[in-house]
């Protein structure tokens, strides 16, 4: 080992980020410390901190309102030679921490305890579900709201230590009125819950930006004149949260502690409701997403999409012949029954054109339906499974040829510029690679979205199950659960009323 290797600790394994909750007799860890995935945009590419043995780092938050604190230890630090000297933890962690988590261990606990036990998350309790792991809460609120823009300030490090490539969203410069952020909280409650702490325990949150979207008239009106742009000007009972808008997912994050239950498409779920019944909303985006958060959207999009009867009954027209040369023909799915059927789900064009192909691919027979057979199945498709298959129809064929080209079509209409650098042969091969292994991907998406489904299923009837002994509960104890109406929709899942765009798991 040389001698900057013992002064090296990888950062990722140095960092360790917890939730605690107050006692009589100090804090508790929530759960269990984690680490972090990346730590690249802190303490730079190379993910190591020098100037320090058995070094450790820990970000502890409190539970409920996310107030931070920061420790650090180590045995030895490296004194300085030259220019070359410890890395500054404290001063590079300023740049992403607010002020209030370099306070000294005893006035943090003394703060966690003095919180209020009557602290509910800012906002506006949006709804109510279980979910493995208990009761869970969606509140929502602005950043124009202080408690918000304070909550959001706090946990802003979350962002580049979980979400690669996110960044954090710069509170004080920001159209504040435009950022609508959704909290996921976990509520504690019997035996889980401890009458000396409060019940809200952070899960998750996603933030949600809205972009003006204006529409050129049809036809096109004649320039404005200056006395129209002065009357327009003078006007000042225009409300602009009333013109249509791009409504974009950025951040999107569910804690480790709370991964593997389900959480994100329920939370996905929950915002994009929420927009299909906001009015102002045109269409529903995301920012830049990574791979997860591409599955946890296509999954949870095409069970949307399959509650839609319209959708359904979009099918391949398998009476179009195939080209033997010459560009794809128009009309293999009926183009203005999609954009209409598209215009409803407030879908981007390319987002809802992966959804289709994947529903369509789903409908094909199986004999030619690409995905992944168990090897005991016959007939199961082109699968890599070693049972038998099928021998297909012409018409079977056909109809996957005229799939596969829907599929080739879009593809090769996204990557025009890369594919038209290369050689007619190469282009060929490499778009017939392509799509190949999008067909591949979507078997994968369409394999767990069902198992997805049936857990969704399980959830729901256990959430059944607990409502309905809240009712009985209730009619013993003489009260009904039936007179507040708002607590009703809560419960039922309905809304009451540039920046990376990531996700972190489920």
């Amino acid at each position: 080992m040389s001698s900057d290797d013992a002064w090296s600790t990888p950062s990722n394994d140095a960092l360790f980020l917890s939730l605690v909750s107050p006692t009589a007799t100090g804090v508790k860890t929530v759960g269990h410390s984690f680490n972090p995935k990346f730590t690249y945009p802190i303490f730079g590419d190379s993910e190591e901190i020098f100037g320090y043995q058995n070094l450790e780092i820990n970000i502890r938050y409190n539970a409920s309102d996310m107030r931070p604190n920061l420790s650090v230890s180590h045995t030895k630090k490296f004194a300085a030679v030259g220019e070359t000297e410890a890395t500054d933890i404290t001063g590079i962690l300023h740049e992403f921490l607010p002020d209030v988590a370099f306070q000294k261990k005893s006035e943090f606990e003394t703060a966690i305890k003095s919180l209020r036990a009557d602290w509910t998350p800012p906002g506006e309790l949006d709804t109510t579900f279980q979910a493995a792991g208990g009761t869970f809460e969606i509140w929502k609120g602005t950043l124009a709201d202080p408690a918000v823009k304070q909550l959001i300030m706090r946990m802003q490090i979350l962002v580049p230590l979980f979400i690669e490539g996110g960044t954090a969203i710069d509170a004080d410069e920001v159209d504040a009125e435009r950022w609508t952020v959704f909290f996921l909280y976990q509520k504690r409650t019997g035996t889980a819950a401890d009458a000396s702490t409060n019940p809200y325990v952070f899960a998750g949150y996603c933030t949600v930006y809205r972009f003006f979207h204006f529409r050129l008239p049809t036809p096109p009106q004649s320039p404005p004149s200056e006395t129209d742009l002065e009357n327009a000007t003078l006007a000042q009972d225009f409300d602009l949260a009333q013109l249509p808008c791009r409504t974009r997912i950025s951040q999107f994050l569910v804690l480790p502690l709370f991964q593997g239950r389900g959480l994100g498409p329920r939370l996905y779920n929950h915002i994009f409701a929420a927009y299909i019944a906001h009015p102002q909303t045109v269409e529903i985006t995301v920012e830049d997403p990574n791979e997860a958060f591409d599955d946890l959207r296509d999954i949870a999009d095409l069970q949307y999409l399959r509650g839609l009867p319209e959708f359904l009954a979009l099918r391949i027209d398998t009476t179009l012949a195939l080209p033997r040369t010459g560009p794809a023909p128009a009309g293999i799915v009926d183009q203005a029954a999609c954009d209409a059927v598209r215009a409803r789900a407030k879908m981007a064009p390319r987002q809802f054109a992966r959804v289709l192909e994947m529903q369509l691919m789903s409908r094909l027979p199986k004999a030619v339906r690409p995905g992944f057979a168990p090897p005991e199945e016959e007939g199961a498709g082109k699968g890599k499974g070693k049972g038998k298959v099928a021998k297909p129809t012409a018409e079977e064929t056909h109809e996957y040829r005229l799939w596969r080209l829907l599929l080739k079509k879009r593809i090769y209409k996204h990557n025009r510029d890369a594919l038209g650098e290369l050689e007619i042969p190469e282009r060929i091969a490499k778009l017939d690679e392509t799509v190949s292994s999008v067909e591949f991907d979507y078997a994968r998406l369409l394999i767990r979205g069902e198992e997805q489904r049936k857990n969704a299923a399980a959830d729901a009837e256990a959430n059944r199950k607990v409502v309905a002994a809240a009712a009985v509960a209730a009619g013993e104890n003489g009260t009904s659960t039936s007179a507040n109406g708002k607590r009703k929709a809560e419960e039922d899942g309905e809304p009451s009323v540039s920046k990376k765009a990531r996700v972190e798991d489920e």
